[in-house]
């Protein structure tokens, strides 16, 4: 999706500790070096004004390269129980944008600034899309829609809810949206039916919010906040 926006990636790498003794984590030390190593290369190259982190395990040994090279840092933590990364990385970031109030728990108070998640703009006026996302996705105007939401790689325990329910969803007149991930998808496509519509992505999101009556989604950060600018149950 990234690429398809018109920005590069650069990849590092890196990942989290596992919780038991493994040859993973013994590789650790030589993943954090090498992606130090690997930062160092990029901020040289690209030259930011100012750094961003969102808590991955990528954003440790770009953060942590961009401090010791005194290049202002910003952290945006999306969750109200941050992650170790980011409480790591709050030390000597310059400023932290929180979602949520009462995370001076976590971070220097004077750095915090309350900014909640950001969301896409074309949500926040959906209303007056309902008829084109209603012709958009093919719907029966006449009956509910429900959406099935579990991000971009799906959610195994809501798919197989979905699966499990489908037939008595759909004998209430109501027509289903059912974005399965991409994991799933080769899985759940046998489900596709005049009142089911299974997909691995959306991209009109702001079109399949408008068509929805109702949604059933996962709780990430990021979709709990699309979700409170949704105003849908």
């Amino acid at each position: 999706k990234v690429p398809q926006a018109g920005y590069a990636i650069k990849g590092l790498w890196i990942s989290g500790l596992q919780r038991k003794i493994n040859l993973q984590n013994a590789m650790f030390p030589f993943k954090l070096v090498d992606s130090l190593w690997k930062s160092r290369k990029i901020i040289t190259a690209f030259k930011p004004d100012v750094v961003i982190g969102t808590g991955g395990f990528a954003s440790g040994p770009l953060l942590q390269m961009a401090n010791s090279m005194n290049i202002p840092t910003l952290i945006q933590e999306q969750n109200s129980f941050p992650g170790i990364t980011n409480k790591l990385l709050g030390k000597k970031a310059h400023s932290i944008c929180v979602a949520y109030e009462n995370l001076e728990r976590f971070f220097p108070q004077n750095k915090l600034c309350l900014t909640g998640n950001p969301v896409r703009q074309d949500l926040i006026d959906i209303d007056s899309k309902r008829e084109q996302a209603i012709e958009y996705f093919k719907l029966d105007p006449n009956k509910k829609t429900l959406l099935v939401l579990g991000g971009s790689l799906g959610a195994r325990r809501i798919n197989q809810l979905i699966e499990k329910s489908r037939t008595n969803i759909i004998s209430q007149e109501v027509q289903i949206i059912w974005q399965c991930g991409k994991l799933y998808f080769e899985e759940y496509k046998k489900y596709e039916a005049h009142n089911i519509q299974v997909v691995p992505f959306i991209e009109k999101m702001d079109l399949v919010y408008a068509a929805a009556d109702i949604i059933i989604s996962r709780a990430g950060a990021s979709s709990v906040s699309e979700l409170c600018i949704v105003g849908k149950p």
